[in-house]
């Protein structure tokens, strides 16, 4: 699958654009929470990534009911581990630092955490959403 990694990066623009908008209208458009917003902007850009992913990155035949199912037991895992550990991240880094505000601190966790989880999210679901067919065959030489 060559250039599997490029058209996934460029779904990802697409839908990296339609999630971050939506968690940032929610996070400072409405007041929600960081875990509200975030939660609920990725899953926005989730159902966007999926059924381009399907077609598109992966040319995948997974039926959209057994791919759905693992694309969100896989979305759901990425999402909290990418999220925590990009908060936690950005706190630990900036703990000390007072001129930066914790509204930017928050801006830059979600930026952080997003990348964590485009790196994490690309490997899950290259190997468990939309595996390839790895089939091999036996070369017996004629003599």
């Amino acid at each position: 699958m060559k250039f599997t990694f490029v058209r996934f990066i460029m779904v990802g623009v697409v839908n990296t654009m339609v999630g971050l908008s939506v968690m940032y209208l929610l996070l400072h458009g409405l007041g929600l929470s960081y875990w509200m917003s975030t939660f609920l902007g990725n899953s926005v850009g989730a159902c966007v990534s999926f059924f381009l992913n399907r077609r598109f990155t992966f040319r995948s035949d997974v039926s959209v009911l057994k791919g759905l199912l693992r694309f969100v037991v896989v979305i759901l895992i990425c999402y909290f581990l990418s999220f925590s550990m990009g908060k936690n991240l950005i706190h630990w880094l900036l703990i000390n630092n007072n001129s930066i505000t914790s509204k930017v601190k928050t801006d830059l966790a979600v930026l952080m955490s997003t990348f964590i989880y485009t790196i994490l999210n690309f490997l899950s679901q290259k190997l468990l959403v939309f595996p390839q067919k790895r089939g091999f065959a036996l070369k017996v030489k004629d003599k």
